[in-house]
């Protein structure tokens, strides 16, 4: 049984605290992609940080800058990685209030070599909640760099793999990590190449899981209460889905498409276009070790056999 929650009770453009000096605003831009909608977290008292702005809304915007307390400002706007839903808001917000924006890196950074080819080959697939393509951060984020204001410091790590400049923030001394769409609390993660890279993803997983927290505030769904066990189903989880593809290629030489319609029963339709790219993003992960191959160059489209 899987270890989501997937009740959808929510309070949108409405500040609520998740845990002390912790405050929670969710964008009203539901999706299949984004469960209930992006949640936007203000850290701290006095100078606070902003964990990811949202989508570029006007309600949105003004809900978060609406939460703001007498005598409090934001002071530092932090981005888990640039997806529209994510990093949308962070122009206006920071025109607002003065905040340096601060990432990994511009859209694009940290793209492995194997999913640059990819890219410059014209691949688009698409990631679900859209590219912010002229994301660039005020300043640029090294893993392990910590950033700190009134009462908090919130050390940046890099988790790539659902998108290749994608940051978590843990708040030290907590057990607190904002996940982003590394860990989230509805559904395992959209890895769509080139930009998702599911090898990367699976070190960051695994990263994630070699810490010791006790929370996790992700960017869609409910607080990860248990982030061990939910760390533990979701790296078992993907090993499943490998096994499952090279059973499936045993049979016979298949594209994306048709293993993940075979491999992904009972899924809402609409979902399955993401779960093809997972399964392609696999595919690209089991032809690097060697398990499968492709037959001419890697396409959305290739056909794969097993290695």
């Amino acid at each position: 049984m899987d270890p989501f929650d997937r009740n959808p009770d929510v309070l949108w453009g409405v500040a609520e605290e998740v845990a002390p000096a912790i405050r929670r605003v969710t964008a009203e831009n539901p999706s299949a992609y984004t469960f209930t909608g992006t949640r936007s977290y203000l850290v701290g008292r006095g100078d606070l940080a902003l964990i990811d702005p949202g989508p570029d809304d006007p309600a949105h915007i003004a809900a978060v800058l609406g939460a703001l307390r007498p005598a409090e400002r934001i002071s530092h706007i932090l981005v888990t990685h640039s997806h529209l839903d994510h990093s949308g808001a962070a122009p206006a917000i920071a025109r607002a209030t003065g905040a340096e924006v601060l990432a990994f890196g511009p859209h694009g950074s940290g793209m492995s070599p194997t999913m640059r080819v990819l890219l410059e080959s014209g691949a688009a697939l698409g990631g679900g909640e859209g590219s912010d393509r002229d994301f660039v951060p005020d300043r640029e984020l090294a893993d392990g760099e910590a950033v700190e204001g009134d009462g908090w410091r919130l050390v940046a790590l890099h988790t790539p793999g659902h998108l290749s400049n994608h940051l978590s923030f843990a708040l030290d001394g907590t057990g607190i990590v904002f996940t982003g769409d590394t860990v989230m609390g509805v559904s395992t993660t959209l890895v769509s190449p080139p930009e998702g890279d599911m090898a990367a993803f699976m070190a960051s997983l695994e990263r994630l899981a070699a810490r010791d927290d006790r929370l996790y505030l992700p960017g869609h769904g409910h607080p990860v209460r248990a982030p061990a066990a939910m760390l533990s189903w979701q790296i078992a989880h993907r090993r499943k889905r490998f096994a499952q593809i090279l059973d499936a290629l045993a049979e016979g030489p298949s594209d994306a498409e048709a293993l993940a319609a075979r491999i992904y029963t009972g899924l809402d339709p609409a979902l399955l276009p993401g779960a093809a790219r997972n399964v392609f993003a696999s595919l690209i992960g089991l032809a690097d070790q060697g398990k499968v191959r492709v037959q001419g160059k890697i396409a959305a489209g290739a056909i794969f056999e097993r290695g």
